[in-house]
């Protein structure tokens, strides 16, 4: 559980996602990190905590140098306008984040260069020559063991560089022991399970050192005491989390964020941050993440998906098509966020008709239309019946998907009990209770007001629980039932959300508003 950090024990969440590779601009792929980050950031403010998000871009790649060059320009005057771009794109899609880590930003220089005089104050930094094959596409040195046909297996399109140079090392072979005693009673600090196994695996085989400084560039952080050399990779893109945090620059602000919760990664980045990361806070003398959780890939017929491969979904032009929170909800309905899937365009449109035009849309709107046209849109109190009985399985189920970070199965919680909700209304016929009450049959008429009343106690605590992953949706579902949504566009403010997520949690009686079509259904081609 999150700590406690003021007088009223409000509970305090820091996440961060990974620090991004530099580009122009995010495909859908690399969206869905930050999109299932931000569900889960939005989840615990919404249950009260002071939360903290963390996200951004990692600038000092090689590929920007090398491509500022061959445009005749600055390596910054080139990640400047992709910063921007990417931050953009994260407010287009409702990342509500706290802080959009630059690697460039002063602070984080002075965070990264304490790192490094830390590990060498405690004699973990060394000098020495490496040689061997470097992927552009990650920035990490390639062991033979790791290539697949002369390939990095990731970046299978780029050619490895032969490189052969002096450099600066950390000496994560020193952590061996302490790295085994970390998984040997801490065993969920890397999740899920299986790529936990990986990073167990490699710790079988015996840690080596890595480099962490280059030579021959002007781009980058300088290294302590070597102006020849600039901080390389891990020492520069890993120590953002603990500057977001505000180190070294803001103690007090570092004592209240620090440990972060959890560090929300792709599955690619495992072992850098599940064991060069922990050995690195371990030789800075700072305590460790609680938890790491790794993503799994969108696929396309099994392939990564990646710009250089020419297989990616345009994010904007799904959006287009479905809003800003139907993308939300289909990749994380669609996408299992502890695994790979494949998936398609005509996947995600399949699955917005059937659960958000089909299956909520056409809830919420008859449930409105009935309320208007048999009770005058005046609003019953909801009864503990079945659907209250199936809510509370509902809700118990979504929790701790939540809590897992299993957010896709938090939403098939949500829609089954949607399709529990379509299923009682076809079983009580509400228009057939109408004629009924009409015609003086008095229990024809509570049957029909208990009946409306759970339908419309069902439509709102489904956009409570769709909140973190459809703000928007969720503030507009509110309000067309005429009741109080009391968050902030960012989800702060208001009552816990299971107090209202309750069934009855809200302040009952007034008038209901208006159907409006949230979800218009979207033409699919035939194959």
């Amino acid at each position: 559980m999150p700590e406690t950090t003021d007088p009223g024990g409000r509970e305090r969440y820091y996440l961060t996602t990974a620090i991004f590779y530099p580009s122009r601009q995010p495909a859908l792929h690399s969206l869905f990190e930050a999109i299932g980050a931000d569900a889960l950031v939005r989840y615990r403010r919404l249950s009260g905590a002071d939360t903290r998000f963390l996200t951004g871009m990692d600038e000092h790649s090689a590929n920007v140098e090398r491509a500022a060059v061959e445009q005749g320009i600055a390596p910054r005057d080139l990640v400047d306008p992709w910063a921007d771009n990417w931050r953009s794109a994260f407010d287009r899609f409702g990342i509500s984040y706290d802080r959009f880590m630059r690697t460039t930003d002063a602070d984080h220089a002075r965070a990264s260069t304490e790192m490094v005089q830390r590990a060498m104050a405690a004699g973990d930094i060394y000098k020495g020559v490496y040689s061997g094959w470097y992927c552009p596409g990650d920035n990490e040195f390639k062991t033979d063991a790791q290539l697949v046909d002369g390939h990095c297996p990731e970046h299978p399109a780029l050619e490895l560089q032969w490189l052969e140079e002096q450099n600066w090392f950390f000496a994560l072979s020193k952590y061996q022991e302490p790295l085994e005693a970390l998984y040997r009673d801490n065993p969920s600090f890397c999740e899920p399970e299986h790529f936990r196994n990986e990073v167990l695996g490699w710790l079988r085989e015996g840690l080596r050192d890595f480099s962490i400084s280059r030579s021959g560039t002007n781009w980058g952080i300088p290294f302590p005491g070597d102006p020849e050399h600039r901080i390389y990779v891990w020492f520069d893109a890993l120590t953002n989390y603990i500057t977001g945090a505000g180190f070294p620059d803001d103690p007090k602000s570092f004592a209240k964020w620090w440990p972060a919760d959890v560090h929300i990664i792709g599955k690619n980045i495992t072992r850098f941050h599940c064991l060069y990361w922990p050995a690195m806070l371990m030789s800075a003398g700072l305590p460790l993440p609680k938890q790491v959780f790794a993503h799994g890939f969108m696929l396309d017929k099994g392939a990564k998906m990646s710009k250089t491969q020419g297989n990616v979904l345009d994010a904007d032009s799904l959006v287009a098509q479905l809003g800003v929170d139907g993308v939300r909800y289909v990749v994380l309905r669609e996408v299992p966020y502890d695994r790979d899937a494949d998936v398609s365009l005509d996947g995600f449109l399949r699955r917005y008709n059937a659960d958000l035009a089909n299956d909520f849309g056409n809830l919420l709107n008859r449930t409105l239309n009935m309320v208007g046209r048999y009770l005058d849109g005046a609003r019953p109190d909801p009864v503990s019946g079945e659907l209250a009985t199936a809510w509370q399985a509902a809700w118990q189920r979504y929790t701790t998907a939540v809590d897992g970070y299993l957010l896709h199965d938090a939403l098939a919680a949500v829609w089954e009990f949607v399709g529990e909700a379509n299923r009682f209304v076809d079983r009580e016929q509400p228009w057939t209770l109408a004629k009924q009450a009409k015609s003086g049959d008095a229990e024809a008429e509570r049957r029909l007001s208990t009946t409306l009343a759970d339908l419309l106690e069902a439509c709102r605590v489904v956009a409570l629980a769709a909140a973190p992953f459809m703000p928007s949706v969720a503030r507009r579902v509110h309000e067309q039932l005429a009741v109080d949504f009391p968050y902030q566009d960012n989800g702060s403010g208001g009552p816990a959300l299971v107090d209202l997520a309750a069934w009855g949690g809200a302040a009952s009686g007034g008038q209901v508003g208006t159907a409006e079509i949230l979800f218009p259904r979207v033409e699919i081609e035939a194959a």
